[in-house]
This record gives structure tokens, sequence and C-alpha cells, in this order.
């Protein structure tokens, strides 16, 4: 039991003390970015599933 309490202990000392967390104008514009690379990753995605999908039912009714 000794052994978790000194691992929960040394994991909040350490997020306390010797992590540098972002500043909120930076946290927030990471998210927007983070939001947007999503976004066109989605489209990206979404286009390509579409002319695959598209090109075979265009393939499969030639036969």
């Amino acid at each position: 039991m000794s052994n978790i309490k000194d691992y929960i202990n040394g994991t909040v000392e350490e997020m306390r003390d010797k992590v540098s967390w972002p500043a909120f104008k930076e946290l927030q514009n990471n998210s927007v970015l983070v939001l947007i690379g999503s976004l066109v990753f989605a489209l990206v995605v979404g286009a390509m599933d579409f002319v695959f999908d598209s090109s075979l039912t265009w393939f499969y009714n030639q036969f």
C-alpha cells in the first residue's frame, strides 16, 4: 500500500512542480489548429471515399 501512496504523491508533485503548462491563449491556438487539421483530413478522406465509391459503382455497372 505504501508503494501506491508514494506513486500518487510523486505523480502529484511532478504535475505541480515539473510540468510546464501552456498559456491559455496558446492552448486556444493549438486547439483551433487541431480542429482545422481534423476537418481538412475528414474532407480529404470523404472526397477519396466518394471518388472510389463512384468509380467502383460505375465499373460494376459496366458488366
